[in-house]
């Protein structure tokens, strides 16, 4: 789907992607992921022809970036982090006028439109100005305008800011829908939740270089370790116990007062939990709950990058617009 090597662009001095190498393959979602600033949008902004490199190479289902840009529009579908769909229109409107603007003549404008608004469920609010919609509708419209040109990659740049947990959620089931449908998707996004149940595979970008990729389960395993939770009856205890997962962890413990819950990332994860009852136990602590889970995605992002780049630090080119769109 997408093949770079050796990307690099600069902005000004800022440098948003230093020689940056990745491979995407066809009939999945990849999430790109990375603190502010690492490149993410960049790189999202190359393959849409918005951007073009300092150095290295760009193909889009076999296609030059930098040599055939006008094809590689015609390849791909691209829905920034608003959504940009005309208020005063319907949304059977907005998406006749985008399917025109594609060259499609009015007949075929007319039936990929209709299309459009079934795939999404959104068939009963088509005739409906979109000022109406809700703002999970009207991400689904936009994303939908993205679609009425049959794009064989869909390029999204944080498809859920902003929207509420159910309409996350309906957004997901839309993307999933797409991908099974034979549309190939990449994501960027904040909320690595997203990435740990769409993304087949993650790239992990910082200081515009790639820092890990695979899917979701394998980098867990790889750069990820066990984590002992204990939960206990009364605050005062939560402290007692972080100082004996102290002495058992790898990390410093977590010792969350508010839900009453102390944790820590272990290398022997039965051995370790095993320790942690008996000392527990031995200081008379009064547990309500224990467990030994697998890290999360965010856990393992964590681990790799810290906590990110400062807000001021982003480049130029990682600001995202919500104006801009390819292939429009």
């Amino acid at each position: 789907m997408i093949e770079a090597e050796g990307l690099s662009k600069s902005f000004g001095k800022v440098v948003a992607l230093d020689g940056l190498d990745a491979r995407l393959e066809q009939g999945q979602v990849a999430a790109v992921l990375g603190p502010n600033g690492a490149g993410k949008t960049t790189f999202l902004r190359m393959i849409s022809t918005l951007v073009r490199p300092d150095s290295g190479t760009l193909r889009v289902c076999g296609v030059d970036v930098l040599a055939e840009p006008a094809r590689v529009r015609q390849l791909i579908g691209l829905a920034g982090q608003y959504a940009t769909v005309e208020p005063a229109l319907t949304g059977r409107e907005n998406l006749q006028m985008i399917a025109r603007l594609f060259g499609q003549d009015r007949r075929s404008a007319r039936r990929r439109a209709e299309e459009t608004l079934e795939r999404l469920q959104l068939s009963d609010a088509g005739d409906r100005l979109v000022r109406t919609y809700s703002g999970g509708m009207r991400r689904r419209l936009d994303l939908g305008a993205s679609l009425v040109g049959d794009p064989r990659v869909l390029l999204l740049d944080e498809p859920t800011t902003g929207l509420d947990p159910q309409s996350r959620i309906a957004l997901w089931d839309t993307i999933r829908a797409l991908t099974a449908e034979g549309t190939d998707v990449v994501l960027t996004t904040q909320y690595l939740e997203e990435a740990d149940r769409l993304a087949s595979t993650v790239l992990i970008i910082e200081h515009g270089r790639l820092i890990a990729s695979g899917a979701p389960r394998d980098l867990k395993t790889q750069f990820g370790r066990d984590i002992i939770e204990i939960h206990v009856r009364d605050r005062e205890e939560v402290e007692p116990v972080a100082r004996v997962l102290a002495r058992i962890g790898v990390d410093e413990p977590i010792a969350d007062r508010a839900r009453l819950m102390a944790s820590v990332a272990v290398d022997a994860g039965p051995d370790g939990l095993r320790v942690a009852l008996q000392e527990t136990s031995a200081i008379g602590v009064h547990i309500e709950d224990v467990a030994l889970r697998r890290p999360t995605l965010d856990e393992v992002f964590l681990s790799l990058t810290g906590h990110g780049v400062p807000e001021a630090s982003v480049a130029p080119g990682e600001r995202s617009e919500s104006a801009e769109r390819s292939s429009r």
